[in-house]
């Protein structure tokens, strides 16, 4: 029991004895030991120390005096430092043996929250090292000003050497938003003042170290050596292995390393690098590189803020920026201090100029706010397309649909605003392709690009801006792939031949949706307007497609339209209005077409295939003049044709690659009303006309037979065609009318004929054909005609002496040559005969003169062969024609009294005549006549009777 009691003695005296004293500290009064712990500190630091607020004492984990509100006077030695600072706290790790004893003795001491400001520009650069040699301390969650540079969040050990080598420090600090790790090393100064110095700065695996000498006038001289796997970890630029080596040099106002001779990626470059710290802190650089990736850099740039202005000169032979080739790159930038945690601060670019792709040269001023990049651009080149091309295909934007002629020369200058998916041009003036150009524009790219487009051109040509070869489905899906709202304006818009002045376009494009709010201008004169809807697709659809045209006349616009499409120049004057609406698919396209042409009405109502190229639907136009209309319109003067009175078509058309068709017309213009049906082909060697005409009354107007103007036969070399035609009733001039004329229509290899021609001729029937030949050198004109049983109610021949009545046959067989009326009259050749059953012939009275003869009356035979009439039994009249001269074979009237023969001559050509009609009375009696000779209107009567004078004196 005894042994046991005193091991327990053995055990807890020292115990309680160890805690007395480890407890007694607390109960001690620290607060009123400042003076003592300041003098510790002093003696620690080798400056005075001043302690102010509180002072606690921590025990575990090891024995700790923190004193709150700490200042640091100047070095105590003469030749020391004048540098004074505070602190927040003071720590001193206290021995704890000597604590127990009741002593205290600091083994380190800290700093807690001080901050350094070294005065700079050094006032005395020989002393500063001396006095900082002295102190010897650890610096916790503190802060070093240098001038105008600030290190933050400072943790280092400073550790005062023996005489010779100096303060050495390591630790961290935060700087530009990184943790760095530093070692540092400051010598004594020597004989001649010179100070050796070092610094070796660290960032991950990235390190940097510099060795020098700090001069008695407060520069540094020496070398530094930087390398890494991450250049961006030390300056703002892009990722990747480097390093470096060059010349280092430290003055009052700035620390600089030049000469730097790098390896940045593996590609070589040179540059240099700054930090100023006089008269505001600052970061320049310098590279000079033979390749550069813009990307990265600028990427850096905007990614790591810092409250550290920085300079960035970057040149280099070649580059890349969003995919795009650069070359002969020269570039200024300039970044200011970030405004507030995280907030990226303003960039400057300044003098940026690069070789684009195609050989254009851009040059850029600019400057970013936030986000936001705004910019002068100038540029100019010689192939704008191949830029165009590459600046494309790196926003996402194809550009192969338009034509490899587009887009080849320019210059201009812009203000461009960059914002995260967008980029606009709030200010452009160029001219491009010798055109120029001015306006706004902005694109927004991502998935769905967005453009919106506002130019001003002075000419723009609307053809050739297509590749060749672009099919619709693929223009389809580059277009349903953009939205864009275009709003454009031309002094000149050109197509072809058309020009459209003042041109003015509003259009939208969205979902595949193409909305042309307006298309406006001058037109030959007149003022256009189209507007309307579109849904693109594999199958585009129109919806209210409306276009619109007024003009005060129609000069500029028949200038427009193919010259044997002409118009009248009385038409040309008149005032135009038209208004069109298409609607639906391009397969089925219906079409509202109104026009007002003068006085002229032209309506159309139909649909359109355009893949097909194919239509069909109904026409309408009216006008209250037709003559005047015919005449104004193509020249052509119907009046005695068709007499007076409107003009009125209608017509079911269908139009075809093949051709066009009208199955069914209905014309009336003025006295003329024909219908029918039309086809015109095209798929042939020529084009051919088929169908049937029917017509009620057409009027022949007097023919000038000697017109030695040129007909247009040679028209009808050119086209084919056969025409079924019915004529109610068929009028010539000076001739009977022809009833119920029905025949055929053929034209084929130059030959237009008249086949199975028959009509009704009072109460006769003319059957014949005829047929002009256009295919030979010289044309060739045929007739074969026939007359039977026709009542003659009228002059026939036309002659002086001609049949008035009687019941006819005829028949004729004539042919002619030449080129115009009066060539085929003088060419005419071929036979005809009449021969007329219980007629009269006007002109002579033969059976009154067969009386006067037998009685001796010569004053009544003399009347009776220059007047009256003859009635007769049986007229014969059988006529050969040749050279245009017709020769009375035969002729012969006999009836009661009557023994009349006919002879002579009839001169076409010349409208001359010799006829000699002689009557043979009965009995012994001589024949008489009368002599018809001279011009065919008024011939001279010269009567035949010498045989019968003879005869009478003989009696």
């Amino acid at each position: 029991m005894r042994p046991r009691l005193l091991l327990a003695l053995g055990i807890l005296l020292p115990a309680a004895l160890l805690g007395a004293l480890w407890a007694a500290p607390l109960f001690t009064d620290w607060t009123a030991r400042r003076d003592q712990l300041a003098e510790l500190a002093s003696a620690r630091l080798g400056r005075p120390v001043t302690l102010h607020g509180p002072v606690r004492l921590r025990l575990l984990p090891r024995p700790v005096v923190e004193a709150e509100g700490v200042s640091l006077g100047p070095s105590e030695d003469p030749a020391g430092d004048t540098l004074a600072f505070s602190a927040s706290a003071l720590r001193l790790r206290l021995d704890g043996a000597a604590l127990l004893l009741g002593r205290i003795a600091p083994r380190e001491v800290a700093l807690v929250g001080a901050e350094l400001r070294l005065p700079w520009p050094p006032a005395d650069a020989a002393g500063l090292p001396t006095g900082l040699s002295a102190l010897s301390a650890e610096l916790v969650d503190s802060r070093l000003v240098l001038g105008n540079l600030r290190l933050d969040a400072i943790q280092a050990r400073l550790t005062a050497g023996d005489a010779a080598r100096g303060l050495r420090a390591e630790g961290r600090f935060a700087w530009g938003g990184l943790e760095w790790r530093f070692e540092a090393g400051l010598g004594r100064p020597g004989f001649d003042g010179i100070t050796p110095i070092d610094l070796t700065l660290s960032m991950g695996d990235a390190s940097l170290s510099a060795r020098g000498v700090l001069t008695p006038d407060g520069t540094v001289e020496g070398s530094v050596e930087t390398a890494g796997s991450d250049l961006s970890l030390l300056v703002p630029g892009p990722p990747g292995p480097f390093r470096a080596r060059g010349r280092l040099t430290v003055s009052p106002e700035l620390v600089a390393a030049d000469d730097l001779t790098m390896d940045i990626g593996g590609s070589p470059a040179r540059g240099a690098i700054a930090l100023r710290l006089l008269p505001e802190a600052r970061l320049d650089a310098a590279l000079q590189a033979s390749r550069l990736d813009l990307d990265a850099w600028l990427g850096a740039l905007r990614q790591r803020p810092s409250t550290l202005p920085l300079g960035l000169d970057l040149s280099a032979e070649a580059a890349t920026f969003r995919g795009v080739p650069l070359r002969r790159l020269r570039a200024a930038a300039f970044r200011e201090a970030a405004a507030g945690e995280g907030a990226p601060g303003r960039i400057t670019l300044s003098d940026v100029s690069a070789l684009l792709p195609g050989g254009t040269m851009a040059e850029l001023n600019g400057a970013t706010a936030g986000e936001r990049l705004e910019a002068a651009l100038r540029f100019s080149g010689t192939d704008l397309r191949a830029t165009i091309d590459a600046l494309g295909a790196a926003l996402g934007l194809g550009t192969d649909w338009i034509a490899p002629a587009r887009l080849r020369s320019g210059e201009g200058r812009a203000r461009l605003v960059v914002e995260p998916g967008s980029v606009a041009v709030p200010e452009l003036t160029a001219t491009i392709d010798g055109a120029r150009v001015s306006g706004a524009g902005v694109l927004r790219h991502g998935p769905r690009p967005a453009l919106g487009l506002g130019l001003n051109l002075d000419t723009l040509d609307l053809e050739g801006w297509l590749r060749p070869g672009l099919d619709w489905p693929t223009a389809s899906r580059l277009l349903g792939g953009i939205d864009a709202n275009l709003r454009l304006a031309a002094e000149r818009a050109r197509a072809g031949n058309v020009t459209l002045e003042r041109a003015s376009l509003d259009a939208a494009l969205e979902n595949g949706r193409l909305t042309l709010r307006r298309l406006a201008g001058r037109l030959a004169g007149g003022d256009l307007a189209v507007s309307g809807n579109a849904l693109l697709g594999t199958a585009p659809r129109l919806s209210d497609a409306t276009v619109e045209l007024a003009a005060p006349n129609t000069r500029a616009l028949a200038s427009l339209l193919p010259p044997r499409w002409a118009l009248g120049a009385a038409l040309t004057d008149q005032p135009l209005t038209l208004r069109g609406t298409l609607n639906g698919t391009p397969e089925a396209l219906a079409l509202q077409l109104g026009a007002d042409l003068g006085e002229a009405r032209l309506e159309a109502a139909g649909t359109l295939d355009l893949p097909g190229r194919k239509g069909g639907g109904s026409l309408t136009l009216r006008h209250p003049g037709a003559p005047r209309f015919l005449a104004d319109a193509l020249g052509i003067h119907l009046g005695e044709w068709i007499g007076q009175g409107s003009l009125s078509l209608v017509a079911s058309l269908g139009v075809g690659p093949q051709g066009a068709a009208a199955e069914r017309f209905d014309l009336v213009a003025g006295a003329l009303r024909a219908s029918g049906a039309l086809s015109l082909a095209l798929d042939g060697p020529l084009p051919r006309l088929t169908g049937r005409v029917a017509a009620e009354t057409i009027l022949l107007p007097a023919v000038a037979w000697s017109s030695r103007a040129p007909l247009p036969f040679l028209a009808l070399r050119g086209a084919e065609g056969e025409l079924g035609i019915s004529i109610a009733q068929l009028d010539p001039a000076g001739l009977p009318a022809l009833a119920d004329l029905r025949g055929r229509l053929r034209l084929a290899g130059g030959v237009l004929s008249l086949e199975e021609a028959e009509a009704a001729l009072g109460t006769g029937t003319l059957r014949g054909s005829a047929s002009l030949d256009a295919s030979r050198e010289v044309p060739r004109a045929t007739l074969s005609a026939t007359l039977r049983g026709a009542s003659i109610n009228g002059p026939v021949l036309g002659l002086p002496i001609d049949v008035l009545t009687g019941d006819a046959d005829a028949e004729a067989r004539l042919e002619a040559t030449g080129s115009s009326l009066a060539a085929l009259v003088a060419t005419l050749s071929g036979n005809a005969s009449l021969a007329v059953r219980r007629g009269v012939l006007t002109g002579l009275d033969a059976a009154a003169a067969g009386r006067a003869a037998a009685t001796g009356d010569e004053p009544a035979l003399r009347t009776a062969l220059s007047s009256g009439a003859t009635g007769f039994d049986r007229l014969t009249l059988r006529t050969t024609l040749s050279a245009g001269r017709a020769s009375l074979a035969e002729g012969t009237a006999t009836g009661e009294g009557v023994a009349l023969t006919l002879r002579g001559d009839l001169d076409l050509p010349r409208a001359a005549i010799d006829l000699l009609a002689t009557e043979a009375p009965e009995g012994p009696v001589p024949p008489v006549g009368i002599r018809l000779t001279g011009p065919i209107a008024d011939p001279r009567r010269l009567p035949d009777l010498t045989p019968w004078q003879i005869w009478r004196a003989q009696r």
